[in-house]
């Protein structure tokens, strides 16, 4: 006899510290490289190899993918995705590089832009110093650089 239940398919992905987060299929499709492996064969058996993701990065994506995979109305995922851009550097750049390389293009983008509003108004030196980037130009090589581009430093 056949069930009425619709089963939610669970798909496994294992980071590169070799943790296995089970995530339902309808959630973790909204990555790109997810799906495509899913496409490929990926993940039926075995669970889906994500080398470049650590556990810690990954747990904030699925929990992102969980919220954005629910029926939230609009007006609630704006302020949880303003809540959930808030971290700091370290993770923001964690966040970053692995939803780059999950492809999942709206999460990405909202972290571009927080980002973009972290630097807006802000002078070299002090976005070296909230990124803790080093400056590798000499003070001379700097001056022509502003000399040559004054257009660019003009606030």
């Amino acid at each position: 006899m056949a069930s009425s239940e619709t089963t939610t398919k669970v798909l496994k992905l294992k980071t590169s510290d070799n943790e296995v987060f089970e995530v339902e299929e309808k959630a973790a499709l909204q990555s790109g490289i997810i799906k495509s492996m899913v496409e490929d064969g990926y993940g039926t058996d075995d669970a889906i190899p994500l080398f470049n993701v650590e556990k810690k990065t990954l747990a904030k994506i699925v929990e992102w993918l969980k919220k954005h995979a629910s029926d939230a109305s609009k007006d609630e995922l704006e302020k949880w995705d303003a809540d959930f851009v808030d971290v700091d550097t370290d993770s923001l750049y964690d966040l970053l590089l692995a939803s780059n390389y999950l492809s999942v293009e709206v999460l990405l983008g909202q972290l571009v832009q927080k980002v973009a509003d972290m630097i807006k108004g802000k002078q070299p030196e002090e976005i070296r110093k909230l990124f803790n980037i080093k400056n590798d130009f000499t003070p001379e090589e700097e001056e022509e650089i502003r000399k040559d581009n004054a257009w660019a430093f003009k606030l």
